[in-house]
């Protein structure tokens, strides 16, 4: 079954890159998440675009579906097929682990990515700081939150690095500050929209009024929001996610959303293939990078729906 969603995932989606003046094409696996993570297919569609201004490099994608075992088999596939750099973005950190090891042993160049998977010789990646990302909304929340507010919360997979430092930030830049806050539901939404709207409606039936979601991505604030858009008791309810993607900054723009932290993508995908380049032609032996981690509110949301527009993300 698992050889059958392989060779769906290789034949479905793409493949770019042509042979290069000098005749060398590295061959590039880059193995997603889940392409209905809407970061996720941001990520995998950045990566396809900047793939095409490296003539010697080929990149083939593959989706995890956000399974473990799916993503697994992929890396192993991938070993098997002999590429030349494996690129991971985990599911969850600790189960892609052993496989990205695998990956160094079989003397393939791995990067792990959104999030990294650190500890492991000889692997670089490529990331940001997911507890910087989720502190900035945090501290900005601590001034908006109202007193003796009500809150729900939706964290991200257990196990993986990137949900479980945001939610270890909000607790110490947040709740530990401001005890007065009571978090009337917290739920794994595993990144997921449809995860989230599900549990917002639970939330939203067990209590009267809700003054803030506390998301610790944006596709999962989006999610709860949709519940709450047509009820005229949530009016101003507080958001707050992480990611900048296009949906949550034109939600920004409409007021309907309060803040997010950009994780661009487009400078992931930048410094993504800037490393495996790197690595396939032997410049470097491990790379370990970081992009920024700005806060994106309706003060400045307009530089980053521009940004969106300049890529295609926003018509």
């Amino acid at each position: 079954m698992l050889k059958k969603l392989f060779l769906a995932a290789l034949i479905a989606l793409a493949l770019v890159g042509t042979v290069s003046a000098q005749g060398k094409v590295y061959k590039v696996a880059f193995v997603a998440r889940a392409q209905a993570d809407s970061f996720a297919a941001w990520l995998t569609n950045s990566i396809v675009q900047e793939a095409k201004k490296y003539k010697d490099i080929s990149v083939t994608v593959f989706d995890g579906q956000a399974s473990d075992d799916v993503e697994n088999s992929l890396i192993e596939n991938a070993i098997t097929n002999k590429f030349d750099a494996i690129v991971i973005q985990p599911n969850n950190g600790e189960s892609q682990r052993p496989y990205a090891v695998k990956v160094v042993q079989a003397g393939i160049a791995c990067i792990t990515t959104n999030a990294r998977i650190a500890g492991i010789a000889g692997a670089s990646s490529v990331d940001a700081d997911p507890y910087m990302q989720a502190a900035v909304g945090a501290r900005l929340a601590l001034k908006q939150v109202p007193k003796n507010a009500i809150v729900v919360v939706l964290d991200g997979p257990p196990g993986n690095f990137h949900a479980d430092s945001r939610r270890v930030s909000w607790q110490k830049e947040f709740f530990d500050k401001r005890p007065d806050v009571k978090i009337a539901g917290e739920q794994i939404g595993h990144w997921n929209k449809d995860e989230a709207m599900n549990y917002m409606e639970d939330w939203v039936q067990a209590n009267p009024k809700i003054d803030a979601i506390i998301s610790m991505n944006d596709n999962m604030a989006t999610g709860a929001l949709e519940v709450v858009k047509d009820k005229p008791s949530y009016k101003g309810i507080l958001s707050y996610g992480v990611d900048g993607t296009a949906e949550a900054c034109l939600l920004i723009k409409a007021g309907t959303m309060t803040a997010t932290c950009l994780q661009n993508a487009y400078d992931l995908a930048t410094k993504i293939l800037d490393t495996t380049h790197k690595l396939v032609t032997g410049q470097s032996g491990q790379i370990n990078v970081d992009i920024d981690c700005p806060l994106v509110t309706k003060a400045n949301v307009d530089q980053y729906i521009a940004m969106h527009k300049k890529a295609g993300a926003i018509k």
